[in-house]
């Protein structure tokens, strides 16, 4: 099938060129006309539900309200901010802002609720906070918050703004910066590893420029379903990632078996025809493995994961049509052409010979090879049995970039405010929330959740709405809240608009405990349990520390599932693909070792904080599932380009030691200047600004050159040797399956006579402007 696909390519090259083009064009029309990415969400958490409640309570979104900390500490003014002089400069700055349509309020020190202005003015330092709340849903306010941000402006104090919506937009432009940076280094040196392996200039240019086709078309479909669905910012850095590395990769393997087929002494067409059966083949099962590691993302419904696996899906799946279609209309354009533009005469010398060297050593001694090899992959992976996973927040962007400054500016001048709140709600069934008997289970809620932190040696504090220096009696709680005092009667007022909807009411637990602490996850564990009941009310906590559980949680529930899918899925393609049980069983479990590999230098490097100067924290939820599923899919690239040579030799031969040495002869080179690229591509991305980015590129980096070198030249010759015939097993049932699915391809190679120059060197080939050996395209 697959070589027919290339003989109708070969025939209809321009149309299809033709049509690559139209796609191009459309894939840039969609880019122009933007996205509507979010931050990443995941429904149906009781962290969630929290967020939904305060909301109704607000009736806005909470996140939709950020800080603006003003500071006088320049030449223009400065004065303490409890002086006229800094209030009025204050006020001037937020004046545009009063009359914004955008805006729905502003609070200052001036009109904010009596019980919140002494948080909000810091006189010795200068400095004084104004709330600021977007109106819309978050993705509508996240839209419009450049153009309000822009509009705050001081000549006399310095602005500094912080919150959800600051770190949302300073996120996106910061990923943008990294998809840009990591782009424009990736693709040089990708360009520069296909120039050292192909020699020429055309042939090393072909997959940069299908990978870049891959990557804005996916780009394009992922920006055109976000506004449709809920689609995380970062999810475009990692379809650049992989799609960037896979379409490069497929390309290599295509443009390097056409060149070998020509070697060969075949005409064009013929060579189009077998390079599509061949490396197509090894292309179409890789991108299929690749994908299923992507299609175990749907698995996480509900989430930002599961867009996240429908976009890397479209992008694989883009790279694998053009590698199919696109690359081989191009290759039979440029025919003889395809040699053009030779930067060096020959290749390096005896390379195939030190690959068959290297098998033949390992497998001399595979025991003695396998068993230090698989000890140091799981040395590596210890670190990962501490891992602790946590949501991104503002922490994640550099100290440079606004809202992390904000962050800072809070902890320094108004250190409350920067205080990982924990926000619990009371829900009722009914309305009115705020009964005696209802106020009183509020009281006992409260003192309860009090009382957690004293006896854990926590500084907590509570906050509801008439909570003071003097505390209540539970008697005098319900008094004041019910019938307070004329003197007070204002203050409860305005502290009930904040606190007290139709059916819930909002509690604040203040904690010194950084969010991703255990101390901060065991106060939230103990505020839900045992007391999930007080009266008719259930209790719910929200937070991000409460996030971060829930997220873990909800992660660690889908993840057997998904695992177990990409698991199978990859040994039923890998068993359709070779036809043995053997086969597939062992690269599941050396992808699994090597994975393990670098999720232990993951937490090696980004929780613990050990090197290059990164800032502990806990690693995102995503990050180690993405990393699996992706992992484990990009490892069947190198696992399927070396085993079918392998198998093709052995289909010749029948003799397993010689058919793998042959076959690491003819892919190790190959296999490790793909792992050049890929590793080139992913470590630009390591090198980004958001950490997410950089633990995903560091990760994949990694674990793709511990695949290529440790697994595939040590782990694969020496199970191979171990193994013997037995890694081409099958029993009966399953081989006479495979052959009415019209799979079984072993009387393709019974005439078949190895290639006298496997590398596929052009220099030995007559590569003028004559006629092409066997008929010129």
């Amino acid at each position: 099938m697959l070589s027919r696909l290339g003989t109708l390519v070969y025939r209809r090259r321009w149309l299809v060129l033709v049509v690559s083009g139209i796609f191009l064009t459309l894939a840039l029309a969609m880019l122009t006309r933007g996205s509507e990415l979010t931050t990443p969400t995941i429904r149906d958490l009781e962290s969630e539900q929290v967020q939904k409640a305060v909301q109704s309570v607000l009736g806005h979104p909470m996140d939709t309200t950020f800080v603006a900390i003003f500071v006088a500490d320049g030449p223009g003014l400065n004065v303490d901010s409890r002086d006229q002089a800094f209030h009025d400069a204050m006020e001037a700055a937020l004046e545009p802002l009063r009359s914004d349509p955008a805006v729905l309020e502003v609070i200052t020190p001036s009109n904010a609720p009596t019980f919140l202005v002494a948080g909000m003015v810091n006189g010795p330092a200068h400095a004084a906070l104004a709330y600021i709340t977007v109106g819309g849903d978050m993705k509508h306010a996240a839209k419009v918050y450049p153009e309000v941000r822009a509009r705050l402006r001081s000549r006399e104090l310095a602005i500094t703004c912080t919150g959800q919506l600051p770190f949302t937009s300073d996120l996106d432009h910061a990923l943008e910066h990294d998809l840009l940076h990591a782009e424009l280094l990736s693709l040089p040196l990708a360009l520069l590893v296909l120039l050292w392996v192909f020699r020429t200039v055309v042939a090393a240019v072909l997959p940069v420029g299908v990978g870049a086709l891959s990557v804005v078309g996916g780009i394009a479909v992922v920006f055109a379903l976000s506004r449709h669905m809920d689609i995380a910012s970062f999810t475009v850095n990692i379809c650049s990632l992989i799609g960037t590395g896979v379409a490069i990769d497929y390309s290599l393997f295509t443009v390097s078996r056409y060149r070998e087929e020509l070697a060969r002494g075949a005409s064009y067409p013929d060579a189009l025809a077998r390079t599509v059966a061949t490396a197509g083949r090894v292309v179409l099962f890789s991108g299929l493995a690749v994908a299923t590691g992507f299609g175990g993302l749907l698995f996480f419904e509900g989430s930002y994961l599961s867009a996240l696996g429908m976009g890397g899906g479209i992008v694989v799946t883009l790279s694998v049509v053009f590698a199919l279609t696109f690359l081989p209309a191009l290759l039979a354009v440029l025919g003889p052409r395809v040699h053009a533009g030779k930067i060096l005469r020959r290749a390096p010398a005896g390379g195939g010979r030190v690959w068959h060297a290297m098998a033949t050593w390992v497998m001399r001694r595979p025991v003695t090879v396998l068993v230090p090899t698989l000890a140091v992959l799981l040395f590596m992976g210890t670190p990962f049995q501490h891992l602790r996973m946590g949501a991104p927040d503002v922490r994640v962007l550099p100290s440079s970039v606004e809202a992390r400054r904000g962050f800072e500016l809070l902890r320094k001048h108004f250190p409350e405010q920067a205080q990982n709140r924990i926000l619990v709600v009371l829900q009722f069934p009914s309305s009115p929330a705020l009964t005696s008997e209802r106020i009183g289970d509020l009281y006992d809620a409260s003192r309860y959740i009090a009382t957690l932190g004293a006896q854990r040696g926590q500084h907590v504090t509570v906050r509801s709405m008439v909570d003071g220096d003097q505390p209540l009696s539970r008697e005098d709680y319900q008094t004041v809240l019910l019938n307070p005092p004329p003197l007070y009667a204002p203050i409860v007022e305005e502290a009930k608009k904040l606190s007290v909807g139709d059916h819930d009411i909002l509690l604040t637990v203040l904690t010194d405990a950084p969010p991703e602490s255990t101390e901060a996850r065991e106060l939230v564990h103990d505020i839900r349990s045992p007391h999930r009941r007080w009266g008719d009310g259930t209790l719910l906590v929200g937070g991000q520390t409460a996030h971060d559980i829930d997220a873990s949680e909800y992660v660690a529930a889908r993840t057997p599932r998904a695992v177990g899918f990409v698991v199978l899925v990859t040994l039923v393609t890998l068993f359709l693909l070779f036809g043995s049980i053997v086969i597939p069983v062992k690269a599941v479990l050396m992808n699994i070792v090597s994975i393990a590999g670098s999720f232990g230098a993951l937490v090696y490097v980004f929780q613990d904080g050990h090197i290059f100067g990164i800032e502990p924290r806990p690693v995102e939820p995503s990050v180690p599932v993405l990393l699996f599923c992706v992992l484990f899919g990009l490892s069947m690239d190198y696992e399927v380009l070396m085993l079918s040579r392998i198998r093709e030799s052995y289909l010749e031969s029948r003799d397993n030691t010689a058919a793998v040495a042959d076959g690491l002869e003819k892919t190790a080179g190959l296999i490790t200047s793909a792992a050049a690229i890929m590793v080139a591509v992913f470590g630009s991305f390591a090198l980004a600004q958001i950490v997410i980015i950089k633990a995903v590129g560091f990760g994949m980096a990694l674990a793709v050159a511990l695949d290529a070198t440790l697994v595939r030249v040590l782990l694969v010759p020496a199970t191979m040797r171990l193994f013997g015939d037995l890694n081409w097993w099958a029993p009966a049932p399953l081989v006479a399956l495979r052959r009415v699915l019209g799979l079984d391809d072993t009387h393709h190679h019974s005439s078949v006579r190895p290639s006298p120059t496997p590398t596929g060197d052009p220099d030995r080939m007559n590569t003028k402007d004559e006629p092409s050996p066997r008929g010129n395209p």
